[in-house]
Order: C-alpha cells, then sequence, then structure tokens
C-alpha cells in the first residue's frame, strides 16, 4: 500500500488532466447554451451532482462505488 505522498506522486498528473478535461466540457456545454438558461438534460445534472459529492473532503473512501450508482441510477 502506498503512502498518501506516494499516491499524490504517482496520480497527480492523470488526475489533473482529468479536471481540465471536465473543465473543458464544462465550458463548451456553457457556450453552446444561452447564458442563465441551464441545461436541462438528466445527465447534466449528473454530472454536477459528481462533482459535488468530489469536492466533498469529509467522505468516506467509496467514491467511485457512490458515482457508479449515481450514474447507473442506483442512488
Amino acid at each position: 500500500m502506498w503512502s498518501a505522498p506516494e499516491v499524490v506522486e504517482h496520480y497527480f498528473l492523470e488526475t489533473r488532466c482529468a479536471l481540465l478535461d471536465i473543465a473543458a466540457t464544462l465550458d463548451r456545454l456553457d457556450r453552446a447554451t444561452q447564458p442563465g438558461t441551464p441545461v436541462e438534460d438528466p445527465r447534466v445534472q449528473q454530472i454536477y451532482q459528481a462533482l459535488e459529492r468530489l469536492a466533498r473532503r469529509d467522505t468516506t473512501p467509496d467514491r467511485t462505488e457512490r458515482l457508479l450508482n449515481l450514474f447507473s441510477d442506483l442512488d
């Protein structure tokens, strides 16, 4: 099992890339909609729900399972 610094060292660049990809997708979505008009697609709502769950620091280490459930409509 790796220590926390080892996990950060190993996965930081990959994680940063994934986050930048998410930000770029959200920027494209924003540019494709009228200002102030939310996108009604439930998949977009799932993305924002997933981001909110990931942003919580006081969570248990089962984030992957919870997101899989969210995207599978099991949550």
